[in-house]
């Protein structure tokens, strides 16, 4: 595929306001990265990204990224513990990964998170409730792991309407 055949969506503007947290050049995962909107933001802001998903074919053109492809509910979690400055995730929950994300992130590291909650169902897709995080559900896995720098919970009004959890957090030393 022709990268200028692609159609990419602009960055959230979560990810945007909270990316400046990370350290400057660190390393960055894109979790579920689908076709790179925030892998190729996070490039142009400088940082080392690695993109990871079950399918990378629309990053195969994009220089300056690792493109990992797995299945990361069927494989092995291919991280190890406190190698990453940033995780970036939106649009997409597991929750058993929940645990593997806060390990991988270095000391100072910055996990931004981004997706859908309940009364999504009402507004679009994702619909299934498997897909959605209870009230307050975000706040509650991460407050216990790191630092909360930012956290909201709100239903985004526009073009794409959703009701969306999102919380920018850092691991401390312990």
């Amino acid at each position: 595929m022709n990268p200028d055949q692609l159609f990419v969506s602009a960055p959230s503007e979560w990810v945007v306001r909270c990316a400046p947290l990370i350290r400057s050049g660190g390393r960055v995962l894109d979790v579920a990265c689908g076709t790179g909107r925030h892998t190729r933001f996070l490039i142009q802001a400088g940082f080392k990204v690695e993109a990871v998903d079950r399918d990378v074919s629309a990053l195969a053109f994009l220089p300056g990224v690792v493109a990992r492809q797995a299945d990361l509910e069927g494989e092995p979690w291919p991280y190890s513990a406190g190698e990453l400055d940033g995780i970036v995730v939106t649009n997409y929950l597991y929750r058993p990964l929940f645990l593997h994300l806060f390990e991988a992130l270095a000391v100072g590291g910055v996990l931004i998170y981004e997706t859908f909650s309940e009364g999504n169902q009402r507004l679009g897709r994702p619909r299934n409730t498997d897909y959605l995080l209870k009230s307050g559900e975000l706040l509650e896995q991460v407050k216990a792991r790191l630092e909360v720098n930012d956290y909201e919970e709100l239903c985004v009004l526009g073009n794409n309407r959703a009701v969306v959890q999102r919380i920018c957090a850092v691991k401390a030393a312990r």
